[in-house]
């Protein structure tokens, strides 16, 4: 059977198998692929504008680079929660965090997000960058509403992604997932719909490119239903 257009490619590898390429990862992540999403991870983080005393949780977080910059806009008096499957990524993250000097205002750790442990309504914000696009696409909406129960009423969401376009590259892209689901392991999404479905309240969406891949940028709201 033809695969459709709008089909989005399924995660084959395991998640035992995520965690352990990424801690292996770890250490040269920074060098391999950060330096590539750190600035559309900067334009999700400016959309997300975390203020003096917010309670945030970063899902994914990686090596820490965007920890560095929530905290610091969260300041003294808020808190940055941040959650990750590898615990490698932990690690380095961590030591990051400290050499900046905001290790009192972060907490990280080792955690799938899809079976988050914090309680309800415990944040302000959620930030994900280059991470929902990890998971298999039964998870996705599961991940998400994992974000809105432990968002507090009215909290904001931005998640930045890999997006489901169209075009050449995304269909070389799609095809290096197929062939290598280990080492390329997320695919284009369709993101702002994913945020819909999950039910929040879009409050600015746009879309970029990355070496002619889409990324979408979606600020959001969490509302009564």
């Amino acid at each position: 059977m033809a695969k459709r257009e709008d089909e989005i490619s399924s995660v084959t590898r395991s998640k035992e198998r995520a965690k352990n390429y990424y801690d292996r990862l770890s250490r040269c992540y920074d060098l391999l692929a950060a330096r590539s999403e750190r600035k559309y991870t900067a334009l999700g983080l400016e959309k997300l504008a975390v203020c003096e005393g917010d309670r945030v949780l970063e899902i994914g977080f990686g090596t820490g680079e965007a920890l560095v910059s929530l905290a610091r806009s969260a300041g003294s008096t808020g808190k940055v929660f941040g959650v990750d499957l590898s615990e490698g990524m932990r690690r380095v993250a961590a030591a990051k965090v400290a050499a900046a000097g905001l290790a009192d205002r972060v907490h990280l750790q080792q955690q799938d997000a899809a079976r988050l442990t914090f309680p309800d309504e415990a944040f302000d914000r959620v930030f994900i960058s280059f991470t929902l696009e990890l998971f298999d696409t039964p998870e996705i909406p599961i991940v998400l509403a994992e974000c809105r129960r432990v968002l507090r009423a009215a909290g904001e969401i931005c998640v930045v992604g890999v997006s489901k376009q169209g075009g050449c590259m995304e269909r070389l892209y799609e095809f290096l997932h197929r062939r290598f689901p280990v080492l390329v392991d997320c695919r284009p999404i369709f993101v702002r719909q994913a945020v819909v479905d999950a039910g929040f309240e879009i409050l600015d969406a746009g879309t970029v490119s990355m070496w002619g891949l889409g990324v979408e940028i979606v600020l959001a709201r969490k509302t009564l239903r």
